[in-house]
């Protein structure tokens, strides 16, 4: 009877985690199974048999769901602004405002301190140009995320110690450099270092434990869960602000300028924070979002790609990219990384071949192609002009994409053959997030030296 009365507890945990269950359904749908259990109890049955068969005969657990969710829908939209006491609602939602009000005052303190009184750069840390600023914007805001998934986590003090530390070191090495005014090396410094900072986030989110697949998977679907929800912030605080511009225009037109000034940055900073809060607190409402955005929009890309392949092939492989096209086919081939993670983290395993597996793999080896393309315009442009801090980061980037994508067709065209169930793509992205954090790292702190910090 014990055995029994866990095993009902375990299942009605798992249908509570729909939020279009409250803890009344939750009870009536506890009275039909113990019903049905003890139905089939009599007929014969043991309890183990009888309880499989009452939540069979119930249904799973996500058709119940569904169908509470299609009966009660108003629940959700309700649910979307209310979290459960039991998930640690009020407590939960005063400590992320307490954070996101700290990444408030982090990025207005530095940028208070990075303008004067008439709005030019002010000499900060022996730097006239300001540039300090934009080179640890990062470091405004991240930690302070950092610093909220660690309470909400409960993490070890001694592991916040260790990450905490490296940190900064990062942040007094990058500070120490003696930077040319203006120079390449220290906008390299700038752009990758929220990059970096974000996988000490991962480190955080998953408290520590490194080592962990599973942990870092759950890391990547925070990543993308994250981006979706601040992209919706983003372009609702953007409505907002050019709605606040049209009212004051006719009453206090030069007032504009200083709100905007202290609402953007602010908004950006406490966005951060509340985009973590909402994966963290709303993650069984609007549930997987990344990987329904993936099989959308996999088809589109992988469609896009081909095209884009076929077209600078018969262009001639010795076309000359430019830096912005670069750039653009980096982030490119940076979302093929995200649809094949998001897309095989919402495959069922044990699933047979499926038609998303072959887009996926024409999308990865279109990629795979534009990489080559580009690698191939790269070193003749660093033949020609020479080597510069812009040109080896962009080079290494795309070595280090490369090799992530050869694998992913690898372990794609394996799959497919096997009729697989893609665990060991996902291993391998898991598995080359240490890569990526390594080679931003050294973006970061050795190629500003390599290059006398031009």
């Amino acid at each position: 009877m014990n055995d029994l009365d866990t095993r009902i507890g375990e299942w009605r945990t798992a249908v509570l985690r729909s939020r279009s269950v409250d803890a009344a359904d939750a009870d009536e749908l506890e009275e039909h199974l113990r019903e049905q259990i003890a139905d089939l109890q009599t007929a014969g049955l043991s309890s183990s048999e009888a309880f499989l068969i009452a939540v069979g005969r119930l249904g799973e657990v996500d058709a119940v769901s569904a169908e509470f969710a299609r009966e009660h829908s108003d629940r959700l939209w309700k649910q979307l602004a209310i979290a459960r006491p039991a998930e640690g609602g009020r407590r939960s939602f005063v400590t992320m405002l307490g954070f996101a009000a700290l990444a408030v005052v982090a990025i207005q303190v530095a940028r208070l301190l990075a303008t004067t009184s008439d709005g030019s750069a002010s000499q900060v840390f022996g730097d006239p140009t300001g540039g300090w600023f934009l080179r640890n914007l990062g470091l405004f805001v991240l930690p302070v995320l950092a610093g909220y998934l660690a309470v909400l986590r409960r993490m070890p003090w001694p592991r916040i110690a260790g990450i905490a530390g490296l940190v900064a070191v990062v942040t007094i090495v990058i500070n120490l450099f003696p930077y040319v005014p203006g120079s390449s090396s220290e906008t390299l410094v700038g752009l990758h270092l929220p990059a970096l900072l974000w996988f000490v986030v991962g480190a955080v989110y998953v408290a520590g434990e490194l080592r962990s697949s599973a942990r870092r998977m759950d890391f990547i679907r925070f990543t993308g869960e994250w981006a979706i929800y601040y992209t919706l912030i983003v372009l609702g605080g953007g409505v907002l602000t050019v709605l606040t511009v049209q009212v004051l225009a006719p009453i206090a037109p030069e007032a504009i300028d200083e709100v905007l000034t202290w609402v953007i940055p602010s908004g950006g900073a406490a966005g951060v924070v509340v985009a973590a809060w909402l994966v963290e607190a709303k993650k069984s409402v609007v549930e997987n979002l990344a990987p329904v955005l993936t099989a959308i929009f996999t088809p589109l890309f992988a469609v896009m790609l081909l095209v884009s392949a076929a077209g600078y092939l018969i262009a001639g492989i010795g076309r000359r990219f430019d830096r912005e096209l670069v750039s653009v086919f980096d982030v490119m081939m940076l979302v093929v990384v995200a649809l094949v993670v998001y897309g095989i983290s919402a495959r069922g395993t044990g699933r047979g071949t499926r038609t998303m597996d072959v887009i996926r793999l024409a999308a990865v080896i279109a990629a795979i192609v534009l990489d080559l393309l580009v690698l191939v315009s790269m070193f003749l442009r660093i033949g020609d002009l020479g080597v510069t801090p812009n040109r080896v980061a962009a080079l290494g980037l795309n070595l280090v994409l490369l090799v992530n994508l050869a694998g992913c067709a690898w372990l794609g065209v394996r799959q497919l053959a096997t009729g697989g169930s893609g665990v060991r793509l996902e291993r391998w992205q898991t598995s080359y997030l240490p890569v990526f954090a390594g080679w931003l790292l050294l973006v970061v702190v050795a190629i500003s030296p390599l290059f006398s910090f031009a």
